[in-house]
């Protein structure tokens, strides 16, 4: 939801992007952990990216060479959009793009860990020691993409939500209609409604904008105090007004920014929209900055 006339957003606040990534020039391969669930022709032999057919113009990253680490063209990305620090998904192994930039940058970057609820006990174990011995923020799950699915209030989940209390960090959890041609049902909005129920003690964050259930995402987020919404994967001309108004009302606190680079969008596209994004002047640091560092405990 954008408008015409330019709003107040600050343009001196460190921002906190809870969800980036560190590009990769060769893509092969990198969305074969999808193909189990795809069926349809053009997702699995057509597109490089499964949600081709709504990003239209994808993030211009070097591909001639001219750019000789990745790590550092993410972090001057960042600099130009007064990006302070970002969250990254890591992997367990050493090699990790995500691991290598945290330890380059510390100070820039903190992280996520995925989790498999299929797994059981062993992804419970990893998930420990990647907060523990990784100093991890945060464990993220796609219920959508998991193979096989796994609905968002599934007793495979209760494990994890579990954990995370135990650990004391939130879950990111995407919502919504998914964007790859896979079912939805598991990530209706409808249903962390039980899950914030029965886990009283969990921070839960909506990734992916919850559509087309962000009035019901809405009436949640006032409902459940530990529940939070991101708007990862939207360009600011795109975010629901029903969460614009919400944050606008009473949500000032519920609702953080997240981007989508590398995957579908450029910083640059963001941001060139940013400002025109309706928010109410007081909405605007919580957003940009305040309700991350709480969220993540980035204070700590």
């Amino acid at each position: 939801m954008t408008t015409e006339t330019e709003s107040t957003m600050p343009t001196d606040i460190g921002i906190i992007d809870t969800l980036l990534g560190i590009p990769s020039v060769d893509k092969t391969g990198a969305y074969d952990w999808l193909r189990p669930l795809l069926r349809d022709a053009e997702s699995l032999d057509a597109f490089d990216f499964p949600v081709q057919y709504q990003y239209h113009a994808l993030p211009d990253v070097p591909k001639d060479g001219t750019v000789d680490d990745m790590i550092d063209f993410t972090v001057e990305q960042m600099d130009r959009h007064n990006i302070r620090k970002a969250l990254l998904n890591v992997g367990l192994d050493a090699d990790n793009p995500g691991r290598r930039a945290m330890e380059r940058y510390p100070d820039r970057f903190f992280a996520s860990v995925s989790v498999d609820p299929n797994l059981g006990v062993p992804a419970l174990r990893e998930l420990q020691h990647a907060v523990e011995d990784l100093g991890v923020k945060a464990a993220s799950v796609t219920p959508a993409f998991v193979a096989p699915q796994c609905p968002i209030n599934d007793k495979r989940m209760y494990p994890v939500y579990a954990r995370c209390c135990e650990l004391d960090i939130p879950i990111l959890c995407t919502t919504g209609v998914p964007g790859p041609r896979v079912p939805m049902a598991p990530q209706d909005v409808s249903l962390i409604d039980e899950v914030m129920w029965f886990f009283p003690e969990l921070t839960f964050v909506m990734r992916h904008g919850g559509e087309p259930w962000t009035w019901l995402a809405a009436k949640l987020l006032l409902k459940w105090p530990n529940l939070y919404y991101s708007t990862s994967a939207f360009a600011p001309n795109h975010y629901p007004d029903d969460i614009v108004q919400f944050a606008n009302t009473r949500g000032a606190d519920k609702v953080m920014y997240a981007g989508y680079f590398p995957a579908g969008l450029s910083l640059d596209r963001i941001f060139r929209d940013m400002p025109y994004v309706p928010f109410r002047e007081h909405v605007w640091p919580k957003f940009l900055h305040d309700n991350a560092v709480r969220v993540f405990g980035l204070d700590k």
